[in-house]
């Protein structure tokens, strides 16, 4: 099997000693580069070219986000995990926009960085418990159901929109259940249009409601 290939970015030095004492005795994981500023961070990255890079927003020179969005265009097969002390919707909705397959608050990463990190390696989006609420807000003007539910979507319907909801592509969902990616659209479109879910964002939202994404980082 191959490692997971990772590269830590943090102006702590701590903070970075403690990543790396999380990480660097995982058997399949492998940290090939480290930063503690935006532009070290970023050349590292584009040398490495790792399978995830994790990182601070808050960092010298250029910040996290900056780094996010030029990965996102330059790299986009590298996987970001935003890991930072900010949990206000101002600081976690600009990552994952950037691009960001992840967003962990520092004070949980003792617990929860080595599930982060699967869960992104494995296709899937990973939010922090914490801020999962914060991550997608409802659309101003809309009133979503106070216990949201699947039951009126088939077994399968549910499954797929389960998939799409932790950040899965149709074809690595098509991977997933031995489907064609045809198979995984006609799903995915009577799912939305029985739920009335117009956007991604929508069907992230609703999956935040239902516990989707932080299950998916407990069964890692």
């Amino acid at each position: 099997m191959c490692p997971i290939r990772i590269t830590l970015t943090d102006d702590h030095p701590l903070v970075l000693a403690g990543m790396k004492a999380l990480l660097q005795d995982v058997e399949d994981i492998e940290i090939v580069g480290e930063a503690t500023d935006g532009q070290t961070a970023l050349d590292v990255i584009r040398q490495t070219t790792p399978d995830i890079a994790i990182l601070d927003i808050s960092l010298p020179g250029l910040s996290g986000l900056e780094v996010a969005r030029t990965i996102a265009t330059q790299l986009p097969q590298v996987r970001l995990l935003a890991l930072t002390v900010h949990e206000d919707h101002a600081y976690v909705q600009p990552m994952l926009q950037a691009g960001a397959r992840g967003y962990l608050l520092k004070r949980s990463a003792a617990d929860e960085l080595e599930r982060a990190v699967r869960a992104i390696a494995s296709g899937g989006l990973y939010l922090d418990p914490a801020i999962a609420e914060k991550a997608i807000p409802s659309p101003s003007g809309a009133h979503p159901s106070a216990e949201p539910t699947t039951s009126e979507l088939t077994p399968r319907e549910s499954e797929v929109l389960r998939f799409i909801a932790q950040g899965f592509s149709n074809k690595e969902i098509a991977g997933q259940l031995n489907i064609s990616i045809k198979t995984v659209e006609t799903y995915k479109a009577r799912a939305v249009e029985k739920l009335g879910l117009f956007t991604r964002a929508d069907i992230v939202r609703y999956g935040v409601a239902l516990g989707w994404l932080s299950r998916q980082a407990k069964e890692l």
